[in-house]
């Protein structure tokens, strides 16, 4: 399922200026849980990891028959669905809160963002998807640079060093 999207900033990775494109607004509805039930997540071999470390065993949270690519690259597999009701099985039913809130996987961190990097660059882009109630909701905070470093430093932070690292092993080169 392709959805559409809108470009709202961009991050230079070197010097971790962002230049915002577009306003939006966002605000996570308390006791929502639709991204919870409705999407399906990719999980990361750190997302597994991370998990495993709170005592869950993978067989518990993985669905191995769920694979997910980027045209022809395996990116991992997906977050388990319960049967009775189709949720993520970290959703609690009666709070509609994630169990594991601090150590969710990445693309749940994301979401409704899309961060894509090109070169030097990170486009933070926002899914236009109706499922979500918290875009351009009223009392939304409205996405500035402060809120995307606030909220997404810790990605941003590991695509900095990364960045940093090549470019400064490349500088090494010459």
């Amino acid at each position: 399922m392709n959805l559409e999207t809108r470009l709202v900033a961009t991050i230079d990775l070197k010097t971790l200026d962002v230049t915002i494109h577009s306003r939006v607004k966002f605000k996570c509805v308390e006791n929502c849980g639709k991204c919870c039930r409705e999407l399906e997540i990719p999980l990361r071999d750190e997302d597994i990891e991370r998990i495993e470390e709170l005592g869950y065993n993978a067989w518990e949270f993985v669905d191995y028959e769920k694979l997910f690519y980027r045209g022809d690259k395996f990116l991992g597999y997906g977050l388990k669905k319960r049967p009775f009701d189709d949720s993520c099985v970290f959703l609690d039913p009666e709070t509609k809160r994630c169990r594991i809130y601090k150590h969710r996987p990445l693309a749940c961190r994301l979401y409704p963002f899309v961060f894509i990097k090109k070169g030097d660059k990170m486009e933070v882009h926002i899914k236009l998807d109706s499922l979500c109630p918290g875009i351009d909701h009223p009392e939304g905070e409205p996405v500035t640079a402060e809120f995307i470093l606030r909220e997404y430093g810790e990605v941003i932070e590991e695509y900095h060093t990364k960045t940093t690292k090549e470019s400064g092993t490349l500088a090494e080169r010459k």
